[in-house]
């Protein structure tokens, strides 16, 4: 699996609009960091849930 991020870019989640745009801030294997403006910061499994980058 090729991961379309890198620390730095913003990004939702589709299943939990609520949390509002996110910050990735590390990816290691399939662990995507994210600090998300709402609840802070969670770790995605990119295999169970797929993020959507935002255009610069």
């Amino acid at each position: 699996m090729i991961l379309d991020y890198e620390p730095g870019d913003k990004v939702t989640n589709p299943d939990k609009k609520e949390w509002g745009i996110g910050q990735v801030q590390s990816i290691i294997n399939d662990k995507v960091t994210v600090n998300f403006e709402n609840v802070g910061k969670k770790v995605i499994n990119a295999k169970n849930v797929e993020l959507l980058k935002l255009g610069k």
